[in-house]
């Protein structure tokens, strides 16, 4: 079993990997409505400028496990992380639309390393000696805190420098993470990428309860990811500026790491479904509302959408 100082090398080492892929990630939001100034782009170029980031991380997020058993979890997670910060550092040399799209393309090609190797990393280091779900809980909130930190930073940022330059230092950020991420995780044995050992099936359930799961997670991610996407212009419209984008992605995501939090304790209190169909229903309501509020009552209600927003 690897001791405690291993141990924790290796959830800082994640933990740090998640914070900065998660705010590498959301911080787009913060650049979408400039980037619709600088290149007259239309809506629906936005939508696969974000949709093309999204696709390609979900898609290979399913090939990084295959992929690290050849080539090692540690190689893949900070070849992933130097990816994502190179993807930043092209997309501030942008000259139009398609460069973007790349930059987005080789961006959303890092990401997808950092979920399905981090958390592995996690439950082999601490599988043998307890406390997975307490690590796996500090892991979560990491990703949090680099949703709401990146982002607000950025959007100060910006109010100071040019678009271009905080896109530069974002890449710069990406390529330090990746040689702290070489330097920090523990080496580990070959043995740590092989198949997990297989356990009985012991759980009862049925084939329409997941696909009923998998059809709801669909959706609410379909709902979070769009909203998320116009929430910058709707803002813009109300007459927000960049710092003040940036500050609504901040709340936004402070009441999402609450709503994990909370939504686990309601689901405990009052059944798993009933709290879905509260946050479901409150999202559906609250983003409705956000169109119609001026920008100071927005701002307001912008934590408790987040809580509901992230909650289910």
């Amino acid at each position: 079993a690897p001791d405690t100082s291993t141990r924790r090398r290796a959830l800082i080492a994640v933990c740090s990997a998640h914070a900065v892929h998660d705010g590498l990630t959301d911080v787009i939001y913060v650049l979408l409505p400039i980037w619709q100034a600088q290149f007259a782009l239309s809506y629906a170029q936005i939508g696969l400028l974000r949709g093309a980031y999204s696709g390609m991380m979900a898609v290979f997020q399913l090939m990084a496990s295959r992929a690290a058993t050849r080539w090692g979890r540690i190689p893949m997670l900070v070849g992933g992380t130097a990816l994502a910060g190179v993807a930043y550092l092209l997309a501030g040399q942008a000259s139009g639309l398609t460069v973007l799209l790349l930059a987005l393309l080789l961006g959303g090609l890092g990401a997808s390393t950092q979920h399905p190797l981090a958390s592995s990393m996690i439950t082999d280091a601490y599988e043998d000696g307890g406390g997975v779900k307490q690590a796996l809980s500090h892991y979560n909130f990491s990703g949090d805190i680099g949703k709401t930190l990146i982002p607000g930073l950025v959007g100060l940022l910006l109010t100071l420098i040019s678009w271009r330059a905080s896109a530069t230092l974002l890449g710069l950020l990406g390529l330090a993470a990746a040689g702290g991420l070489w330097w920090l995780i523990p080496a580990q044995p070959r043995a740590a990428t092989a198949t997990p050992k297989t356990q009985p099936c012991t759980a009862t359930g049925s084939a329409t309860g997941l696909r009923a799961l998998i059809l709801t997670g669909i959706l609410d991610s379909a709902v979070r990811m769009g909203f998320l996407t116009f929430l910058p212009f709707l803002l813009q419209a109300k007459g927000a500026g960049t710092a003040g984008i940036g500050l609504a992605l901040t709340l936004l995501f402070i009441g999402g790491a609450f709503g994990k939090l909370f939504c686990g304790y309601l689901g405990v209190r009052i059944g798993m479904m009933k709290t879905v169909w509260l946050t479901e229903t409150c999202t559906a309501l609250l983003i409705v509302t956000a169109v119609y509020l001026p920008l100071n009552g927005l701002m307001v209600m912008l934590p408790l959408l987040g809580l509901v927003l992230n909650g289910t």
